[in-house]
């Protein structure tokens, strides 16, 4: 198979280049232009833009609003800890205002003023729980001695996935969490 190629193709990168010159030509005169626009606009009276800077303490003067310190906590690892420099007055008006208050704080309708306790119970969802379960049981032995009864199989088998979705939703720590029972003691 024989191919013929006719035309001129020698001078087709020079067009190219010459292109790309002109393109980058016409980018540095924009950039020159933004320029001398930006520097034109220095001159009003507009608002210069924020930039952080670092001001020592002692040029500053406020105090600082906090301390922070590189400590460690209970298990001994890395902790960054802050001291309040106003925790000293907070505790001087925690220290009043628990003076200022009657003796008998559970009465006034503030609740937890006085140490309220409670106790918290999950026997009404364990007791649910077990019932569940025992319930499943039950289907699965009348599922092994109906084994014959197509019809009655499926009927056991609907009750028996909608008993296991139920005990799967209910049979977890945020399902107790949600329905623990608390009263006062």
């Amino acid at each position: 198979m024989a191919m013929e190629i006719n035309g001129s193709y020698g001078n087709y990168g020079l067009d190219y280049e010459e292109q790309l010159r002109a393109k980058r030509q016409e980018k540095a005169e924009e950039a020159e232009k933004a320029e001398k626009e930006k520097e034109a606009g220095k001159n009003t009276d507009r608002i210069p833009e924020p930039r952080d800077e670092y001001i020592s303490s002692e040029a500053s003067d406020r105090k600082p609003t906090g301390l922070y310190r590189l400590g460690q906590d209970e298990n001994g690892n890395p902790k960054v800890l802050y001291d309040d420099p106003k925790k000293p007055a907070r505790e001087a008006e925690e220290k009043e205002s628990a003076e200022k208050k009657p003796v008998d704080a559970d009465k006034d309708g503030d609740p937890g003023a006085a140490g309220e306790k409670c106790v918290g119970s999950t026997d009404r969802v364990d007791q649910e729980i077990r019932r569940l379960k025992e319930q499943k049981k039950q289907l699965q032995q009348q599922i092994k001695s109906a084994a014959g009864d197509e019809e009655k199989v499926r009927q056991l088998q609907t009750e028996l996935a909608r008993v296991e979705n139920e005990l799967s939703q209910k049979d977890n720590d945020t399902y107790r969490k949600q329905n623990t029972m608390f009263t006062n003691v």
